[in-house]
């Protein structure tokens, strides 16, 4: 991940996915590469070949979002996807790698409210999923999650995870697409880079996902486990924005009321009671700092 030209390789990504007939063209004959051919994205997006070949080569990286939106048409992109091209072909300010490695605090507040949750797993990460701060039932419903902890890293690398997690191609896709929002047009950030690096050479299953430049914010969604203690959960999760804290969030998981999964998220609770309070790194004054490089 070199991020010199972050538009482009989101450009031939996409393009490879979307088959001629997807987009009324006729199909068949002999294609060097997958996917649509550039003079048909061109075509169909009402503008020149050259123009979409400077695009895609990084020659023209102030396109007009007329334009951007016209091509997202063509590439079938969603909204989310849409938004992402468009914030590629964004100019950002010079300080902006800067802002993302500043030393990020969980407020005091978060953790005294997380810590009063006994019926409801709660953490706290930034924007490259490392968990800052973990109450005692979300530690009980795995060890990952704690301080110090690379969540993403842990579920693509950590065997316990995958048996953890009955949903795990699901939530995998998810991680790394969220990941990809996130990233937006900062690749060059340091964390940013030495993650993605990282994850690349450890995990065939990141390589293939990051490959396909697929674009999903962070969102809610059920998280289907099967636990050793107590067996098969499911559970949603709400993901919120840390209000005055750039870049966290605050993860809150529930069961549906009076559902097994409730029942048995009570005896996960009970079993984790002695251990009550929040996972945090010590020495801090009930406040979790992780400096960026």
């Amino acid at each position: 991940m070199d991020g010199s030209n972050a538009l482009g390789e989101f450009l031939r990504a996409r393009r490879a996915r979307v088959r001629p007939e997807d987009v009324g063209l006729p199909g068949g004959g002999l294609r060097r590469v997958p996917g649509l051919r550039r003079e048909e994205v061109a075509l169909l997006a009402g503008i020149s070949s050259d123009y979409y070949l400077r695009l895609e080569q990084g020659r023209d990286r102030n396109p007009s979002v007329q334009v951007l939106e016209a091509v997202a048409r063509v590439l079938r992109l969603d909204a989310d996807a849409t938004a992402h091209l468009v914030g590629l072909a964004q100019e950002r300010p010079a300080s902006g790698t800067r802002a993302g490695r500043r030393a990020q605090h969980v407020p005091a507040s978060i953790l005294q409210l997380i810590d009063g949750w006994p019926r409801n797993p709660a953490y706290v990460q930034n924007r490259y999923t490392d968990c800052l701060a973990a109450n005692a039932l979300a530690a009980a419903l795995s060890p990952n999650y704690r301080p110090g902890v690379n969540l993403l890293r842990a579920v693509l690398l950590d065997p316990g995870e995958r048996e953890l997690r009955r949903d795990w191609e699901d939530l995998t896709a998810e991680g790394v697409a969220a990941l990809r929002a996130e990233a937006g047009a900062d690749a060059d950030d340091p964390r940013l880079r030495d993650l993605v690096g990282e994850l690349s050479l450890r995990s065939e299953r990141f390589r293939t996902l990051w490959a396909r430049h697929e674009v999903r914010p962070r969102r809610g969604r059920v998280s289907h486990l099967t636990h050793p203690q107590v067996g098969d959960l499911d559970l949603h999760s709400n993901k919120l924005s840390v209000e005055g804290a750039a870049g966290l969030t605050l993860v809150v998981f529930h069961a549906e009321p009076g559902s097994r999964s409730a029942e048995l998220l009570d005896i996960l609770g009970s079993l984790a009671a002695p251990q009550h309070g929040t996972a945090r790194e010590p020495g801090q004054n009930q406040r979790e700092r992780i400096e960026e490089p």
